[in-house]
């Protein structure tokens, strides 16, 4: 078969952060599949789209029957090597028929929004899993980005990394909506992060 599954990074949210190579991508694909803000924002009415949601199956469904006509561009959100889709196809396709297109992700932007070098940083998803003690436990110089979820926010992970021998006043920045025009950037301590706002669905980098 020669029809690819073309996976292109979109970013963290803002156009400005996609590779003019998955843009590129992405107008041009026939088949076009992502999550329904993506699609709402990039697909056209010349092309035909699958919303992803929960329902993996189907989506898997949904491409196995189009790649036989056409190529597929399958819109993953940050950076495709980063915690997306792409860990599903490669277990569904063989790895011949997937092209990966990448574009800066949200962990990515959060160090630079930092002015963060992150050669030897940790990092690590609470997105629906939760990282052993082993990966969370403190060590002078350790410096961890987090991707979190609605359970593990910026109230829960700091009482985690607090357990796991870090100390209450260890610098933790909290980055939100990362690219958006409501983007926040909150620098503060695992301590004093309790005493603020939660925020879910964003990026934490806490450095001793």
């Amino acid at each position: 078969m020669s029809n690819k599954i073309i996976v292109a990074g979109i970013g963290p949210g803002s156009v400005d952060y996609i590779s003019p190579a998955a843009l590129k991508a992405i107008k041009s694909a026939k088949i076009l599949v992502g999550g329904k803000r993506a699609l709402t924002y990039f697909a056209t009415d010349e092309q035909i789209s699958f919303s992803i949601t929960g329902d993996i199956l189907s989506v898997i469904k949904f491409i196995k029957e189009q790649i036989q006509t056409n190529d597929i561009v399958v819109m993953a959100s940050g950076d495709p090597g980063y915690y997306s889709i792409l860990d599903v196809l490669k277990r569904e396709f063989p790895i011949n028929l997937i092209e990966v297109i990448p574009s800066i992700s949200a962990m990515q932007l959060a160090f630079a929004r930092l002015s963060l070098s992150w050669n030897n940083a940790t990092l690590l998803s609470f997105h629906g899993r939760r990282p052993s003690d082993n990966e969370l436990k403190f060590t002078e110089g350790k410096i961890i980005g987090m991707l979190t979820d609605g359970n593990y926010n910026s109230h829960t992970i700091p009482k985690i990394l607090i357990s796991n021998g870090w100390n209450v006043n260890s610098k933790l920045a909290i980055c939100s909506r990362l690219s958006y025009e409501d983007e926040q950037i909150i620098k503060t301590t695992l301590k004093n992060a309790l005493n603020i706002d939660v925020f879910k669905h964003c990026i934490l980098i806490v450095r001793s």
